[in-house]
Parts: structure tokens; C-alpha cells; sequence
């Protein structure tokens, strides 16, 4: 069995509106992309959803609530293992002055928006979301997703 090199947790955001909340990366030399909040795991982290709340809050200066584990995808590499833990949760807060690491510092890495995006299929078809099993994921399963967080008194955003 390969060795797991990497653990990260990803978070599938959803505003109180039932909105999309993805970061678009903009690099020196590379056509622009989408990702979703997260990274890494670090040793001091009490858990994969500790790491994700931590990412949340240093990529978004945001906090998070209904936090939910919804897939696990594996990259397997030469050098072993990418586990990426993919939670879907709703977005309640952000403060962008509390965003920190070296993506904000390091002009060289190029710039993180964020950005909100109608939680359609259309919307999610209209970008590069990265990485592509997640993206494929998210075309499969956005409506499930976006109830999993909907507020219970009014249903699905939009739905």
C-alpha cells in the first residue's frame, strides 16, 4: 500500500444565500482557475475538520458552520499518496483583513480572489475548478450539496 504523503482538507463553501465561495488563483505565466478553500494538514491541527476551519480562516478571514465530510479523494503519485478530504459547509462569516500566509505576503505566487459564484450548474460550468475529480464531483452532486447546508426553515437556496 502506498505510502499517504499529504492529507489536506478542502471546504465546498456555501454563502447564507446559497452561493458558491471559491477562490480564484491568478499566476505569473498560467491561465486563471478556481479552487476551494484549504490545504494542508499540519501537525498541530486536532483533526482533518480543525485543518479545514484553519484554512477557512486563513484564506477567507472566515468562519464556518454545518461542516460535513462528503468525499475523499486519493491521488496516487511516484512519491506516494494525496489524500484531500472534501467537506461541503456554509460560509457565515468573513473578514478578508484576517486572511494571512505567504499567498497574501509572496506578490511571486500571484493573487487569491474570492469570489462568489450562483450555486448552478451553469456558474460551476463557466470556470476552471481545480482539481478536476472535484470539479466532477461538484457537477454531480451541487443541488445535494448546497441543501446539506440550506437553512431548514426555508429549504434549498434557489432550489
Amino acid at each position: 500500500m502506498p505510502e499517504i504523503i499529504k492529507r489536506k482538507a478542502r471546504a465546498v463553501l456555501f454563502d447564507r444565500q446559497g452561493r458558491l465561495v471559491l477562490i480564484k488563483r491568478t499566476r505569473p505565466g498560467r491561465d486563471p482557475y478556481w479552487v476551494t478553500a484549504g490545504g494542508g494538514v499540519e501537525p498541530e491541527d486536532a483533526g482533518v475538520e480543525a485543518a479545514l476551519r484553519r484554512e477557512v480562516f486563513e484564506e477567507l478571514g472566515g468562519r464556518v458552520d454545518r461542516v460535513r465530510e462528503v468525499v475523499v479523494i486519493t491521488d496516487e503519485r511516484p512519491e506516494g499518496t494525496l489524500v484531500q478530504h472534501v467537506f461541503v459547509a456554509r460560509l457565515t462569516e468573513t473578514d478578508p483583513s484576517s486572511r494571512t500566509g505567504p499567498e497574501f505576503s509572496d506578490p511571486a505566487r500571484g493573487t487569491y480572489e474570492t469570489v462568489v459564484l450562483p450555486g448552478t450548474a451553469e456558474a460551476l460550468g463557466s470556470i476552471r475548478l481545480l482539481p478536476e475529480p472535484l470539479a466532477r464531483f461538484l457537477e454531480d452532486n451541487l443541488r445535494g450539496l448546497r441543501a446539506l447546508v440550506a437553512d431548514s426553515r426555508t429549504g434549498p437556496p434557489g432550489g
